[in-house]
């Protein structure tokens, strides 16, 4: 069976075509790239990453870097492809809407890496890339010649960043990594869920994008790392370690303080108020961080005897009486229409705002300011030929303004 379909990568510049074949491996045909305009310029652009990655810790993180300018060339398994393909519906033609979430910016080629040939192929191509990143139970590509200290022979330069679920060594480091129940595992389900209902998983898998975003910024730092030494590394990322760190104060809580967790719905352990508020058409999340701010919002709820009452001078006594005080605050915001309580906390300097549904994040006036949202043509054969999607890397680069 042959190893990989032979495919023509474009570099982004298109000046630039890489012949990938299971005999030759890659091979560039024309080689003049010219330097982009620097008014136009990606920190990453001319790094090129080797991305064995599937479903969404790994694509994540190579999703940001090819934000960032990187070529990525993104390996799946000949027929299937990644596993994330058929995870639907909602499906844009034969692909799922959650790949499409996560894999733009990417040249996709198949690999059949059980294969002899294949190995040699996945070598060759190491060999001309910056960043190798792999996300499978460790000791298995060790097994197919594909490890670190395999690459690194071949790629000394390599930036190489394994993604697992619960690390390298240890009892369960022979475990797939899968972000439910690595969440429960690490914490986060205990500490997720109504104050006296059962633990839930987070809307959104926080494990595997915490962990994207940790691998990411370690490939960043290994960049960086390579550029002062000369020399490539193999750097760790795992669901457990990456989730068990972004546990940071309810952690320290139980490690210092001796306080075990618990879970508070939409509240918060140690600030009163701190939630949301049920309104007579919605929800409100509104917080007083320090006590002028308990003070405002006792004056724009109407409840000035609540100022001077000495159980809520402070945000500690707060913590102490919080049942009480939020009952008086729930029945209150619950009179009064969601937007009636937007227009008077407007301008208050409260922390405020409202629990939006999926229409009315993408309506938010805010939202639609930031233009976090891009469009792309779509190639395959649908109804429609353009979708949108959450745009590129969202905290935005900015260089100095150049005068005429």
């Amino acid at each position: 069976m042959l190893a990989v379909r032979v495919v023509y990568l474009r570099c982004w510049q298109r000046s630039c075509v890489w012949r990938i074949s299971p005999s030759r491996g890659p091979r560039r045909f024309r080689s003049s790239c010219p330097r982009p305009d620097t008014d136009n310029v990606k920190p990453l652009d001319g790094v090129k990453i080797l991305d064995l990655t599937r479903v969404l810790a790994g694509p994540f993180a190579t999703m940001n870097l090819g934000d960032l300018g990187a070529e990525v060339i993104k390996v799946e398994r000949p027929g299937a492809g990644d596993d994330t393909r058929s995870w639907g519906p909602p499906f844009v033609g034969s692909e799922s809407t959650y790949f499409l979430s996560v894999n733009r910016n990417k040249k996709s080629i198949a690999v059949n890496i059980k294969d002899p040939k294949g190995v040699q192929i996945i070598r060759k191509l190491a060999a001309v890339c910056d960043v190798f990143v792999e996300n499978y139970v460790p000791g298995k590509l060790l097994e197919m010649g594909l490890g670190y200290e395999d690459i690194s022979q071949v790629a000394p330069h390599i930036v190489y960043c394994s993604i697992t679920g619960y690390g390298q060594t240890g009892p369960l480091s022979d475990r797939a990594g899968y972000d439910a129940v690595a969440s429960a595992v690490s914490g986060l389900m205990h500490i997720t869920g109504p104050e006296d209902g059962d633990p839930v998983r987070p809307g959104v898998a926080m494990t595997d994008l915490a962990t994207g975003l940790y691998s990411y910024g370690a490939i960043m730092a290994g960049l960086l790392q390579r550029y002062k030494t000369g020399r490539g590394l193999h750097i760790d990322c795992n669901l457990l370690s990456s989730q068990v760190a972004c546990l940071t104060q309810v952690a320290v809580n139980y490690l210092i303080g001796g306080k075990e967790a618990k879970r508070w719905g939409t509240a918060h352990g140690s600030i009163v108020p701190y939630q949301a508020f049920r309104t007579k058409d919605g929800y409100l999340v509104v917080g007083a961080g320090n006590e002028q701010q308990f003070v405002t919002i006792c004056k724009i709820l109407n409840l000035p005897t609540l100022i001077n009452d000495s159980r809520y001078k402070t945000n500690y006594l707060r913590v102490q009486n919080r049942r009480e005080l939020i009952t008086t605050l729930s029945a209150r915001f619950a009179e009064e229409m969601t937007g009636t309580w937007l227009c008077l906390f407007e301008g208050s300097g409260i922390p405020y705002g409202p629990i939006n549904s999926m229409r009315e994040v993408f309506a938010e006036p805010q939202v639609c300011c930031i233009e976090p949202l891009d469009t792309i043509c779509n190639v395959q054969s649908v109804p429609w030929n353009q979708w949108q999607y959450i745009g590129n890397f969202p905290c935005l680069l900015r260089g100095p303004v150049h005068s005429a």
